[in-house]
């Protein structure tokens, strides 16, 4: 991982995209739990495709980085395997147990909800507990396989008409004749209380490659990983990134209304501890966790984090499913 210190210059704008994406996460309610869950009880797809096009929007962004002339650290990818697929599904089974993804996590601690403080702990306790069965785990990397020119710019082509109309379908109202003037959707935009998932996954994702840009790709599981293992790099400077995200996600509660405080709970904390274990655990076996998947990997196109992703998506609709079908009974 990229080395990251408090002192150089590019830290301070880091450190505000960093709070941007926890706001968005927060006011977008974004989760792939919530999701599925949206799947599996209104067989409505909004929110599942909101995430998969955050990864189309770090896609793009990155894209048009490159014709820039910036060339960002891209992060590693890695082998395809039974691995993948059981820290999928581990993910999966760990976000439905915390009723939250990493994503969720965050937006849950947004709105006041100090049970997800045992969150990250069980993190860190889960990642510890798979390095102790599996021992130092290293899944075999993967070089990175240089795009033609030609294929590039069909990628920019496709991707930046994509965002154009995303961004113009959003500050026209789309077909909507009656929308109320641009300045007042902006207004109505920022003072939303819970903003369009589409919105804040693009706003995640060009959030995102900012802090690609300055510091390096930078998913905050990938810290906690690194502080399981006893190396953490930056530790410092993570940890300060950290506190920025979650506050971002307090700010974007407290203005949006949403934030209401509670007291953790033992059965709430124990709940929050081993769906985070599970996280984690899911987090030693693919690289990057849920939210390094979706912001890193699969914009990338890397296969692994596809396939560690539907494994995830699928085991948590299993879930909801199976739980739908014992409340009936």
């Amino acid at each position: 991982m990229m080395q990251i210190s408090l002192l150089d210059p590019t830290f301070a704008p880091a450190l505000l995209l960093a709070g941007v994406m926890g706001f968005a996460i927060q006011r977008g309610n974004t989760c792939t739990v919530a999701a599925m869950d949206q799947v599996v009880s209104e067989r409505r797809w909004t929110r599942f495709r909101s995430i998969v096009e955050a990864a189309l929007w770090v896609l793009g962004a990155l894209l048009v980085a490159r014709c820039l002339g910036l060339t960002p650290a891209l992060p590693p990818g890695y082998a395809t395997s039974t691995a993948t697929v059981a820290g999928g599904a581990l993910l999966g089974i760990g976000a439905f147990v915390n009723r939250a993804c990493a994503f969720g996590a965050v937006a849950r601690l947004g709105s006041g909800d100090t049970n997800y403080l045992a969150t990250p702990v069980g993190f860190v306790l889960g990642c510890r507990i798979a390095r102790a069965l599996l021992g130092e785990w290293s899944v075999p990397a993967v070089p990175y396989v240089e795009p033609t020119a030609t294929t590039l710019a069909l990628l920019v082509t496709l991707l930046v008409a994509w965002m154009l109309w995303r961004v113009s379908a959003a500050l026209t109202g789309g077909r909507n004749r009656a929308a109320p003037p641009l300045p007042a959707r902006l207004r109505l935009a920022l003072t939303l209380h819970v903003w369009q998932p589409g919105a804040a996954t693009a706003v995640i994702g060009v959030a995102f490659v900012g802090m690609l840009l300055l510091v390096g790709a930078w998913a905050y599981t990938d810290g906690l990983v690194e502080l399981s293992r006893g190396m953490p790099m930056s530790i410092a400077a993570r940890t300060v990134l950290l506190l920025a995200l979650f506050t971002g996600a307090v700010v974007g509660g407290y203005t949006a209304g949403r934030f209401d405080p509670t007291l953790p709970a033992p059965a709430g904390m124990l709940r929050c501890a081993c769906g985070g274990a599970l996280i984690g655990a899911g987090s030693y076996l693919v690289p990057g966790g849920n939210d390094g998947l979706i912001l890193a990997s699969m914009p990338l196109l890397w296969p692994y984090a596809w396939v560690a992703f539907a494994s995830m998506a699928l085991s948590i609709a299993v879930a909801l499913t199976a739980r739908r079908a014992f409340a009936r009974d």
